[in-house]
This record gives C-alpha cells, structure tokens and sequence, in this order.
C-alpha cells in the first residue's frame, strides 16, 4: 500500500524510555513508507531536542514540564505553560497537518494528543507501563487507539481500543545476543568469568549507584566482571573508586553507547524497572535483579517489576532494601546457572521483538480507516 501523502506527528519524550520508542516508531513507518512525514512534537530543554534530530527527524518544542508532587513555587507556572503549550500545539498541528498523531509519553504528549482529538484528527496513544498514568487514562477517551505491553490493561481503558503491542526496542538491542564474543572484547574483559552490567536509566540512579559503589570490593572478590553505567553526575566518584579494581574486570561510563553490546556481554543485568529497560531485558532475554525507583508516578516501575517477578522472568530489590541487599543477591545469583538460565527463559518468552512495526501498523490503520469513514 503506497501512502505518498501520509503525515504523522509523534508527540511524547523526557526520558530515554519515551524517546527511543518514538524514534523506533518513527523508522518502521518509514521504513514501511519511504515517503511518510514524520514531525516530532517534544517539551523544550528535554532529551528529546538533542536525540531526535540525532536521529533524523524533525521536532518542534513547547514550553512545557509537569506537575511537582511536592509543594514548590515552580507549580505555580504549569497553569501558563499548559496553556502556551496548548495554543502552540494546536498551531503545529494546523501547519503540519498530520494524518494522524502518536502520543508516547512524556510532558509534550498530553497537549498535542489532546489538540489533536479535538480537531478531529486519529490518536493513538502507547502506553508503556503495566498501571498507566493520569494523562494516559484522559487522553484515552478520545484515541481510536491505545498500543499496551501488558495483557490485562482492560482495567484501565475501553477493551475494544486495545491492541498489545509490546514496547519497541532498538533494531540493535533485538539483534545484540549474538554479539557477545565482540562485546567482551569491546569491553576487554574475559569470557570465563561472569560479567555483570548495571544501568539505572540514562540519568543515572542514586541508589544503585551508591550500593555497587560499597560492593565493588565484594565483587572483584567473587570474580565478577562489572560494566557500570553511572550517569554524569554520579561519574567522577565511580571512577575514582574503580581504579583499584581494574585489573579485575571493573568497568564505569558515565553512558553507554553502545548498549547492545553491554547486553550482549552481561550474564547478569541489575537495572531499573521502567518500560524500555524492561523491554530491552525482555528483547536480549538478560536474567535480571531489578531496583525499581521509587520517585516515579504511581509507583509504576514497581508495578512493571511485579510483572516479571509473578512469572519468574525477574527478582526485584526494593530500592530503600538495595543498600543492604543488592550486592548479596548478585553474589547469590550469578554463580548459580540454573536461576539465571530460567531467568532467561521465562523473561525471553515475554519479548515483543515487533513492536515498533505492530505499533506503525496501527497507526497507518487508523489513517486508512478515518478516509474510508469520510
């Protein structure tokens, strides 16, 4: 099917976890449809500004951020921004004029998605989490789709607009796990010691960085290789601590690269539990200790290791217990195969290695739908 004339707005970003699903959408509709306009709608000053024309697409900002849960005076402008954003999004919208708009996520998507369904114009929202958020519950009275990761997500939204999709993942996180004799070499460390990769998201996290940090002795003990992504401001202390132990396979990054050759080298991954980490997990079939980060809305990174955990694809770690606790479960888990190799099994049988391409599907859907209806 030729679709010289289709225009899509992907609207959505933040962090990592909605920016690069939006950029994998963005190449399935292209690589569907060569000829496909994709215009990219993200908030000003956020990661998405820099990843997106990275990538190659054009983004148009707004001046929006969300809503502190605590008491702070910087809530007093979210009344304004969110109406600056919207008037803005509706004049993007007017000038672009999209076919169809994909919310992913993030501060820009609640405006743009809304304006859109306002206008008339087929919304489809991709909800990445296990319990979705507030604005994601709103907006899906108006989507003519709503794209989950879950089964079961017909608590929280009209069955008949469901479609369960997976999360997208990177085309080289899905095709990483036969890269590991590159990886380790990429790394320079050994191939017969147990190599443990710890993330905790592309900002980095406070808690897990500080328990490996305690732990390094530990582990170079036991034999353990570690890759360490810290982030930029926990990264001057990490790398400090690790050089006593670089001869025993210890490795920092303030941020990977190259992540699917991180996962490609790890038997053992220690992460947080937002919905790409857990979808890169799932598409690598890594076993995983996860440390949901307790500073999210709805505790929804819980919930999304929950899920794993019910089906032993997973163990968790509770982030105030991580301190006391992490290091000893690795100590527990990486020696023990079996574990792992089950581990791998049952979080591998959960991977949507298709998503982005399901995802892209639903979207042209919808267009086609929306002229058949006219």
């Amino acid at each position: 099917m030729s679709l010289p004339e289709t225009r899509i707005i992907i609207s959505g970003g933040g962090t990592g976890g909605h920016v690069f699903p939006a950029i994998a959408i963005a190449d399935s509709l292209k690589k569907i449809n060569p000829h496909t306009e994709i215009l990219f709608v993200g908030a000003l000053g956020r990661m998405e500004m820099e990843k997106v024309p990275a990538a190659g697409y054009d983004i148009e900002p707004l001046w929006i951020s969300g809503l502190q849960r605590r008491l702070t005076w910087k809530n007093l402008s979210f009344p304004i921004k969110l109406i600056h954003s919207s008037v803005r999004a509706r004049k993007i919208i007017r000038k672009f004029k999209p076919q169809a708009v994909v919310g992913v996520g993030g501060y820009a998507s609640g405006p743009t998605v809304k304006a859109a369904a306002s206008m008339g114009i087929p919304t489809i929202i991709q909800e990445q989490n296990s319990y979705p958020g507030i604005t994601n519950k709103m907006l899906a009275k108006k989507a003519e789709k709503i794209c989950v990761a879950y089964p079961g997500m017909e608590k929280f939204f009209p069955k008949k607009k469901l479609v369960e999709t997976g999360n997208p993942v990177r085309a080289s996180i899905i095709n990483a796990a036969a890269r590991k004799a590159e990886a380790i070499d990429f790394f320079n460390l050994q191939n017969n010691r147990i190599i443990l990769l710890v993330v905790g998201g592309s900002l980095g996290a406070r808690t897990i960085n500080e328990s490996i940090h305690s732990g390094l002795k530990r582990l170079a003990d036991a034999g353990i290789q570690l890759i360490w992504q810290t982030g930029t401001t926990y990264a001057p202390l990490a790398e400090a601590a690790v050089r006593p132990f670089e001869q025993s396979g210890i490795r920092t990054f303030a941020f990977i690269t190259h992540m699917d050759l991180a996962y490609a080298a790890a038997d053992l991954v220690i992460s947080r539990a937002g919905a790409l980490a857990i979808s890169e997990l799932c598409a690598t079939a890594r076993p995983s200790i996860l440390v949901p980060s307790p500073n999210v809305a709805e505790d929804h990174q819980t919930k999304n290791a929950m899920a794993l955990v019910k089906v032993k694809a997973a163990h968790m770690v509770k982030d105030k217990e991580a301190g006391e606790r992490l290091i000893t479960e690795v100590l527990k888990l990486a020696p023990d195969a079996e574990t792992r190799l089950e581990l791998s099994e049952n979080i591998g049988q959960m991977a949507h290695p298709d998503a982005a391409h399901h995802i892209a599907r639903v979207v042209l859907d919808c267009i086609e739908h929306k002229k058949t209806s006219l």
